[in-house]
């Protein structure tokens, strides 16, 4: 309820009220600030596309391929560094040659599991038919040096 604070002869008070006059202005100037849309400053750049276009031929062994892993994880197709993709685009190449060249897988022994199992996921899914492990002999020696004599 309003209080009068002016004079005790009766008489209503002239002056208006504007605490409703403010908070409606408050509401109109809170919705104004909601509906201006944010500013942003955008940058177009031309990002580089991935290139999955088919290799040059020369990547390619009409005979024999030879996929291997290096220490640091790093895919090796005929010694040239290549994606788990696009071994999966030459194995896909090498299936529709007549006839099929063969696949050799070398692995580093000092190369992650997880990339060796993953490029070999990927050569099982292309149905390669021609396939072998080449190098086995470094493992030959696996933890002889550990085993002592009887």
């Amino acid at each position: 309820m309003a209080m009068s604070g002016g004079s005790d002869n009766g008489e209503p008070m002239m002056e208006m009220n504007t605490t409703p006059l403010i908070d409606v202005l408050l509401v109109l100037l809170i919705m104004f600030i909601i509906t201006i849309p944010v500013q942003t400053h955008a940058v177009k750049i031309d990002l580089p596309v991935a290139d999955d276009s088919p290799p040059p031929p020369d990547f390619i062994d009409p005979v024999k391929n030879k996929l291997g892993i290096t220490p640091t994880n790093q895919l090796i197709w005929n010694e040239t560094a290549v994606t788990l993709n696009q071994v999966r685009t030459y194995l896909a190449q090498t299936k529709s040659m007549v006839p099929e060249p063969e696949l050799q897988f070398q692995p580093d022994p000092l190369s992650n599991y997880l990339t060796v199992d993953r490029a070999l996921a990927v050569i099982k899914d292309s149905g390669v038919t021609k396939f072998g492990f080449v190098g086995n002999e470094q493992y030959g020696s696996f933890n002889k040096a550990a085993r002592l004599p009887n």
